[in-house]
């Protein structure tokens, strides 16, 4: 019997397709680090020159990762369900946008064709390249985002306030061909918030913003941490070595996927501890 998570994909698939923007997609059982079984869903726009894959945590996070290869964006998106009972809205949804190099996933067009044998199979990554730390230190502004990928705006539409880039990406986004250095430092903005001090004498003096982990007032804004781990993603292409004839070298054919897995761990602005309940 297929689960609510698995169900819901179909549809959105069934749904995507009557309405005319079919896309190859994958359905993977994954098992995380805890023994879950995740499913994820893997899908690629050749026209587009896009991967998008989406699962559900056990604890009830959807988790959304989109590559744009023709800009070399990547966008990450987080709902995370609220504890009601601790006071906190339904849900609440964050975007980091982040710069991506490409040979970090296998491209649209290879992901397009690739098919799939035993869907039933629980998969595990070959190869777990470990954890990245993102210190996001500028919101982005979504209605602004066009010149770094039109699909940020689609997928971080709920996420108006909340959406967060760095400094160093938009120095890698300026490098682009035909790309306006003005037009990408309009998009972001730095955190304003009330500066935090310390009574040290007779003054106040300033001090950096302290980690929700480290300050127990739920209504003061601080660092939040929120880690998210891609369990199974194709990240490159196997090649095999044909056999030659004698007169002819081996040739070298493609044979496969490489698969990894890859945890992001961002830190970026709370406006309040109470949005960060989990980072305690």
């Amino acid at each position: 019997m297929k689960t609510f998570g698995e169900i819901a994909l179909v549809y959105i698939a069934v749904l995507q397709c009557l309405c005319g923007v079919c896309m190859p997609h994958l359905l993977i059982n994954v098992r995380n680090q805890g023994g879950d079984i995740l499913l994820e869903t893997i899908s690629s726009n050749v026209t587009d020159d896009t991967i998008s894959l989406e699962f559900q945590r056990s604890d009830g996070t959807l988790v959304t990762q989109l590559v744009d290869f023709r800009n070399e964006v990547q966008v990450i998106k987080a709902l995370v369900l609220g504890e009601e009972e601790r006071g906190q809205n339904q849900y609440q949804v964050m975007c980091f946008v982040n710069h991506f190099y490409k040979m970090d996933f296998i491209s649209s067009d290879a992901m397009s064709k690739l098919r799939q044998k035993n869907p039933g199979t629980i998969r595990i990554a070959e190869e777990d390249r470990g954890h990245s730390n993102y210190t996001m230190d500028l919101f982005l502004d979504v209605s602004k985002s066009g010149v770094i990928s039109k699909h940020v705006a689609t997928l971080c539409g709920e996420a108006a306030d909340t959406t967060y880039t760095r400094n160093d990406d938009l120095k890698q986004w300026v490098q682009r061909p035909g790309s306006s250095e003005a037009a990408l430092m309009a998009t972001a903005r730095n955190f304003t918030t009330t500066p935090v001090t310390q009574q040290v004498g007779n003054e106040s003096k300033p001090v950096s913003l302290p980690k929700c982990a480290d300050t127990s007032n739920l209504w003061a804004p601080c660092t939040c941490s929120l880690e998210l781990c891609i369990g199974w993603y194709p990240c490159g292409l196997k090649f095999c070595k044909g056999k030659g004839d004698g007169k002819k070298p081996a040739s070298s054919y493609r044979c496969g996927i490489k698969t990894c897995k890859k945890c992001f761990i961002f830190s970026y602005y709370s406006q309040l501890k109470q949005n960060c309940l989990w980072d305690e």
